[in-house]
């Protein structure tokens, strides 16, 4: 079963590389989330690999995603924030090791690319038309998500007023009123409707609704004082709102490593979103050189900063 999971993984990984080139000659920019899922279409899950783990992430999905670093290293894929980019060697690599036992070996062994290797004049051959839309890694989940999906697109088509933290509120409750502050000390959020330039700042801000909390669930959980890792439960892992700029916000001293998570609403993984904002995508990765970490989540894009 490992060895098989192994062979599938590995070539899922040259389905990657396929799914990008064919990318580069019909123009079509994928987020990592999609080229995983289709890759995984065109090598599916076998019933181990489809179970769900801890973070309701199906176990070969998770396999291949930190494979991926082998191409990475071999010098064939790029990963960004604009999404993953295949490079003229990664290119090469499906011309001159398109056998998959070959690919396998040629990864492995770090084998390089023939210098005299042409660029592919064509998408590979043999590789089935890609679907307008990727295929869910996990069938068995993908009618829940996509009800949920529909249901967080609706959230963001809608601007709820009322989802302005306390500064605009107040800034609304002094213009209608339009009267002096009362003589007893003002609270924080009115002292800040008190400044010009908040007041400006605040009612600048778009307002969107909010999820109730919002959470990095990962593998360093237990490193902010979680019970355990890849648990959006424990208040050790939730973001706290900033109300005037709208972001959640998170800072943790940790070592230094490359560390994995996904942004998951309300306690539970019901809702998430992994690399480029993608509902049930790809993990996000950082490479961390120790010291202070701060991640920022927007809910407007479903994407996170880091700072």
């Amino acid at each position: 079963m490992g060895a098989n999971t192994a062979e599938n993984t590995t070539r899922r990984l040259k389905a990657v590389l396929d799914v990008l080139t064919e990318g580069v000659w019909t123009g079509d920019q994928l987020n990592a989330g999609a080229v995983l899922g289709e890759a995984i279409a065109r090598v599916p899950l076998n019933e181990f690999e489809s179970e769900l783990l801890s973070g309701g992430i199906p176990r070969g999905h998770k396999t291949l995603t930190t494979a991926t670093a082998k191409l990475v290293k071999a010098g064939w894929l790029v990963k960004g924030r604009a999404g993953w980019t295949i490079t003229e060697d990664g290119q090469r690599a499906t011309v001159a090791f398109a056998d998959p036992d070959v690919f396998a070996a040629a990864l492995d062994a770090g084998t390089p690319v023939p210098a005299d290797t042409p660029l592919p004049s064509a998408p590979p051959a043999g590789t089935p038309a890609r679907k307008a839309a990727a295929p869910k890694a996990a069938p068995k989940t993908a009618p829940k998500a996509a009800k949920v999906a529909e249901k967080v697109a609706g959230k963001a088509a809608k601007l709820v007023e009322e989802a302005v933290a306390p500064v605009a509120k107040a800034v609304r409750k002094r213009k209608a009123t339009d009267k002096p502050a009362e003589a007893t000390a003002p609270a924080p959020a009115a002292e800040a409707a008190a400044s010009p330039a908040a007041a400006a700042l605040a009612t600048s801000v778009e307002t969107i609704e909010q999820p109730e909390a919002v959470a990095v669930a990962g593998d360093f959980n237990i490193l902010l004082g979680a019970p355990a890792n890849w648990a959006p439960q424990y208040d050790e892992s939730q973001m706290e709102l900033d109300l005037v700029d709208q972001l959640w916000k998170i800072a943790a001293d940790l070592p230094a490593g490359t560390y994995s998570f996904k942004i998951a609403l309300n306690r539970s993984w019901d809702e998430n979103f992994g690399a480029f904002g993608a509902f049930d995508g790809a993990n996000h990765e950082v490479h961390h050189s120790g010291g202070q970490l701060v991640i920022h989540y927007d809910h407007r894009t479903r994407d996170i900063v880091l700072a």
